[in-house]
């Protein structure tokens, strides 16, 4: 039965990512009307579309503009941004290491790129080099954590898929640690720091969005040019290679993929969770496990994901604004415990 569900929304693929577009552009056009200064759709629509064509928007109050064009959509498109790229860099994982509650962190990519990042803050290049120093301090930290994995695991040869995520668990929570640590030594920093790990949004602007757009490109070009190969992974890395799949280079790429959109999520809005597990491993349940269609499936409901939960950290406590990541905890540890329960009454 559920393989013939799968089966027929295979052969619906391009109906079903329109479906999602649109519901990823309702969700857009939600989170700019709402906030401190409730906006109509129609106005947001009108603003919206005379801003892309570059027509003038003197017709419009200045105030609604600055608050539409400076502020909200900027924010908006780098949250979901950021969804669509910690939702594809779970699917990716999960399908790496055949677990379907496999997520960014599971290697400790995410709290390398918080460490890369912190450092950045607190050395002081962000104040020299401005925001593009957080992501290359992200990035760098992201690629220090999979070197140290990749050497810590390797035994004879290349190394195991088991013995990455044991190592990557433990060199995760070392990062973790020193991360805490920095936070602590900070000193009157230590405020906007932790706000900063909690997966705050309130000061992003149009070069974040530009930064994090390049990395999701990169990493989904990567990741979309292995699915097929991917699949075969599904099975086994020796049945992979049995079928003259070169498993060295697609667990290469998809690493490299899923650590540059990881690092780009994290360098802006910290460490946001549940978001890589939850999206994709739901995703695979009803739609299966084809990563040709699985992965921009991710990109587009991960997206969605977050701008709901970003609705809700804006609206809940007004006008106070929750921690983006406490708000995706609350969300996703009850659904995180759903699925593994079900997962084991079904083993």
């Amino acid at each position: 039965m559920i393989q013939r569900l799968h089966h027929t929304l295979r052969h619906h693929s391009r109906w079903i990512m329109l479906l999602f577009i649109i519901l990823l552009g309702l969700g857009l056009i939600i989170g700019l009307s709402v906030g401190s200064v409730p906006l109509g759709f129609d106005s947001v629509v009108s603003i919206l579309w005379h801003w892309l064509i570059g027509a003038s928007l003197a017709q419009f109050p200045s105030s609604t503009v600055s608050i539409l064009v400076t502020i909200r959509l900027p924010r908006v498109l780098l949250v979901a941004l950021t969804g669509a790229a910690l939702s594809t860099s779970g699917a990716a994982y999960q399908g790496l290491f055949r677990n379907p509650l496999a997520d960014p962190y599971i290697i400790g990519v995410a709290s390398g790129a918080g460490l890369g990042a912190m450092v950045a803050v607190i050395a002081g290049p962000v104040r020299t080099f401005g925001a593009i120093a957080m992501p290359v301090g992200a990035f760098v930290g992201a690629i220090g954590v999979v070197f140290a994995v990749t050497l810590a695991a390797r035994r004879q040869g290349e190394p195991r898929t088991q013995d990455i995520v044991l190592a990557g668990v433990a060199i995760g929570t070392l990062a973790s640690a020193l991360t805490t640590f920095l936070m602590i030594r900070a000193g009157r920093q230590a405020g906007q720091l932790l706000a900063f790990l909690l997966g705050s949004a309130s000061s992003v602007g149009w070069q974040a969005v530009q930064i994090v757009s390049v990395g999701l490109v990169i990493g989904m070009a990567c990741l979309l040019y292995v699915a097929r190969d991917m699949n075969a992974l599904l099975l086994s890395e020796e049945q992979a290679t049995m079928l003259g799949i070169d498993v060295k280079r697609v667990r290469l790429l998809i690493v490299f993929g899923a650590t540059v959109m990881t690092a780009c999520a994290v360098a802006f809005h910290g460490l946001i969770g549940f978001v890589g597990i939850i999206v994709p491993h739901a995703l695979r349940l009803v739609f299966g496990g084809d990563n040709r269609s699985l992965i921009p499936y991710a990109a587009c409901v991960g997206a969605f994901f977050l701008l709901a939960a970003d609705i809700l950290a804006r609206t809940i406590q007004a006008p106070i604004e929750i921690p983006l990541g406490i708000v995706t905890a609350c969300i996703g540890s009850p659904i995180f415990l759903f699925l593994l329960l079900r997962r084991n009454r079904s083993q």
